[in-house]
């Protein structure tokens, strides 16, 4: 059974890559999440889930450096949180690009090699090589010299995915990479997540309202809502019992066609098919 705010981690025999230890983040009176203990363990994939404004891309933001945690404390590969951790790889939601912009799929690729000193080396034979090697990774190689701005979202998450990767991370920051993808692409791009962690070993954190297209390669769900948390394996939190404990009202998990599909009463709805339109805090004055 999955443990509510106080959810022990699994012992794993590797240090873990992520270390979250009574973590808490507010923005003034407001409590996003407390008393937080995580391990994510290397090639370890965790889903974070949970409604708009509960603090998810907000966690992504500590692990990145971006925000500060009120009390308690966070490391990556060992090392306190910061800013530029080469140790990161981070790909955000999806998003379209100017179909005038003079740049290419690979040179949106090695922006992840020397994005921060765009200019200097860009011809050298290694770094060619190395973004080569990235886009074949991704299965990129037929697009790698259109105009990035005529690509479709799935063409350009995959050149995302491999943007990320360019450094070796230890672990994949992933904020909804799959929004506005159609069924299709988001099952492409879970599987080439999945594919990448299995080969490289890196830890994958992946926020998302949509479990189901990566639900077959989740070990385990950080499940937020209102302050308090579930964490578990998706056996153990996505269940009737469990969701309804979190939510403290009544929740109904069911299988439909192979997919999970969650709801809530009459004024609450927490499927995790539907993307809700309303404003996010997270993303907006938070």
């Amino acid at each position: 059974m999955a443990k509510e705010s106080d959810a022990s981690v699994q012992p794993s025999v590797r240090e873990p890559v992520i270390r979250l230890r009574d973590a808490e983040l507010r923005f003034g009176d407001r409590v996003l999440w407390h008393d937080l203990d995580l391990d994510v363990s290397p090639g370890e994939f965790v889903a974070v889930l949970g409604p708009n404004g509960t603090g998810k891309t907000s966690l992504l933001k500590v692990l990145l450096g971006q925000n500060t945690l009120s009390t308690g404390s966070a490391e990556v590969s060992g090392r306190r949180v910061h800013s530029g951790n080469s140790a990161i790889g981070y790909i955000p939601q999806q998003r379209g690009i100017d179909p005038h912009t003079p740049m290419r799929g690979r040179d949106l690729v090695r922006m992840g090699i020397d994005g921060h000193r765009w200019g200097t080396g860009l011809f050298s034979r290694g770094r060619k090589k190395k973004v080569d090697e990235l886009l074949a990774s991704v299965g990129a190689q037929d697009y790698a010299d259109a105009p990035a701005g005529t690509l479709s979202g799935g063409e350009l998450q995959r050149l995302r995915v491999a943007q990320a990767l360019a450094n070796d991370p230890s672990v994949l920051l992933c904020d909804e990479p799959l929004l506005s993808l159609d069924m299709h692409h988001q099952k492409v791009v879970a599987a080439l997540l999945h594919e990448q962690r299995v080969r490289r070993g890196t830890s994958v954190v992946f926020v998302t309202h949509e479990i189901n297209p990566i639900l077959p390669y989740v070990d385990r769900i950080l499940y937020i809502v209102g302050g308090h948390f579930l964490i578990g394996t998706p056996s153990e939190v996505m269940t009737t019992e469990s969701l309804s404990r979190l939510y403290g009202s009544p929740v109904e998990v069911v299988r439909v066609g192979g997919r999970l599909v969650v709801v809530g009463g009459e004024e609450e709805c927490v499927n995790h098919h539907v993307h809700s339109d309303e404003f996010d805090p997270e993303r907006g004055a938070i």
